[in-house]
């Protein structure tokens, strides 16, 4: 079947030199993004019900820039003054350079991986002593706390943060000819709007492991998954399977 419009489920990109871009312009295709989740904020009443006292670590793990946004927020709204000893362990360097929203950057103790929670897992392993807060969604990678457990890490998970689905109800009577998903969250909020949908024609295209599952688990026809060998991003992979419906 062939492509002409595509449904991205992410906000849409911040530069116009991003692959979809170049993508829609090189086959003449119509790609419009639109968030299928959104984050909502666990509010700070809810979160001393966990009885969760942020001042009994030492250390913080933030694997996103929302993580450390969620972090600083319920503090300010909890009144508790984060002292300069906190240690902060980050996903990235990306990450670790958020920071500098909230703190001083070069007068706290920040360390960081490669993007991988295993790269960071290396540093951790080095602060063993340390008393870990780990700032998380609801629905987040368990592989986070299992390795952390694993590695007898002492540490603290904490809900400050839910996804949830978005409100799709305007696109009740549009139709596209490919849908592209990037988590379960995406899948279940495409359900959640619409219970009695039916794929019919229309291709799914999903990115990651998890996803792929979500998309079969729902009863529905995977039909592009990246990453593959051949085949590393999105784009890449849409575009392979355009060559081949022409």
């Amino acid at each position: 079947m062939a492509v002409k419009t595509i449904l991205v489920s992410q906000p849409s990109p911040k530069t116009e030199k991003s692959p979809y871009f170049e993508l829609a312009q090189k086959y003449g295709l119509k790609i419009d993004f639109r968030p299928f989740i959104h984050l909502e904020a666990v509010e700070a009443k809810e979160f001393r019900q966990e009885r969760i006292n942020v001042l009994d670590h030492t250390s913080v793990i933030l694997t996103s820039r929302n993580a450390v946004d969620h972090f600083f927020r319920v503090c300010s709204e909890m009144r508790v003054t984060v002292p300069d000893s906190m240690k902060y362990f980050c996903i990235s360097e990306s990450t670790a350079y958020y920071l500098q929203k909230y703190v001083v950057y070069r007068k706290r103790k920040i360390f960081f991986g490669k993007q991988r929670f295993a790269d960071l897992m290396d540093v951790i392993k080095k602060h063993k002593k340390e008393h870990f807060l780990l700032p998380c969604s609801d629905i987040h990678k368990q592989e986070i706390s299992d390795t952390l457990e694993a590695n007898k890490i002492r540490f603290t998970k904490a809900v400050l943060y839910r996804t949830v689905a978005s409100d799709l109800s305007d696109l009740a009577n549009v139709n596209y000819d490919m849908l592209v998903f990037f988590s379960p969250s995406g899948i279940n909020s495409l359900l959640k709007n619409f219970p009695d949908f039916k794929q019919n024609n229309t291709l799914i295209a999903a990115f990651g492991p998890t996803t792929a599952k979500a998309v079969k688990e729902a009863g529905l026809n995977l039909n592009v998954h990246a990453p593959q060998p051949n085949a590393p991003s999105m784009t890449m992979a849409i575009e392979q399977h355009i060559k081949k419906a022409r």
